[in-house]
């Protein structure tokens, strides 16, 4: 004869081995939670290398010292400027570094350094962010001007395809428009603009 607590316990134990085989379904599909892509195609924690070239121009305050040369020349300056780094993306942020060398058109002959950055991930593939970093300045032998080296501070952000309306273009993780403002030490001004292409 069956007692009702033999009853309820033979209850139990049916509900659970029903209940298992759903549960491991559901853990087996975690994977896939884990696995989520970000808006931009890559994952919410990863490792995401980049290159990319940019152009702009850099421009020193001319009242800060050394900012004119003894011919009445300002220290100013058009540059292209190649950027290799990475990225590690962390759900809706992101932290990275990179290294930078600029070739100058002006006094400037070379400027190179590393950059650390730090920010959001925006819409479908943008970035918003804050830099910091180091940066070198060789100037040109004829320019009349010092070598020097100090602390670079920016801002910028990244836009990808989607994000401007080309989204049937490249694919999603394709290349971004960057624009870059950065300063030297808090005596110049250097606006820089161009393409990165994520691999």
């Amino acid at each position: 004869m069956t007692t009702p607590f033999a009853a309820n316990a033979a209850a139990i134990l049916l509900a659970l081995s029903l209940a298992v085989p759903a549960l491991a379904q559901d853990s087996a599909g975690t994977p896939d939670t884990a696995s989520a892509r970000a808006p931009d195609g890559s994952r919410p924690f990863g490792f995401e290398p980049y290159f990319g070239i940019l152009g702009g121009y850099d421009s020193f305050d001319r009242n800060k010292p050394g900012a004119i040369n003894a011919a009445g020349q300002r220290l100013a300056g058009a540059q292209i400027e190649g950027v290799i780094g990475a990225n590690i993306p962390l759900g809706p942020l992101f932290v990275g570094v990179e290294g930078f060398g600029a070739k100058g058109f002006g006094p400037i002959n070379w400027e190179y350094g590393a950059r650390a950055r730090a920010g959001f991930r925006i819409g479908d593939s943008g970035l918003v962010y804050g830099s910091f970093g180091h940066t070198w300045i060789d100037m040109r032998n004829n320019s009349m001007f010092q070598n020097r080296k100090d602390w670079v501070y920016g801002l910028g952000v990244e836009v990808g395809p989607k994000d401007i309306g080309l989204g049937g273009v490249t694919g999603r993780a394709g290349p971004r428009l960057r624009l870059l403002v950065e300063s030297y030490d808090l005596q110049s001004i250097r606006p820089m603009a161009g393409i990165i292409f994520h691999f």
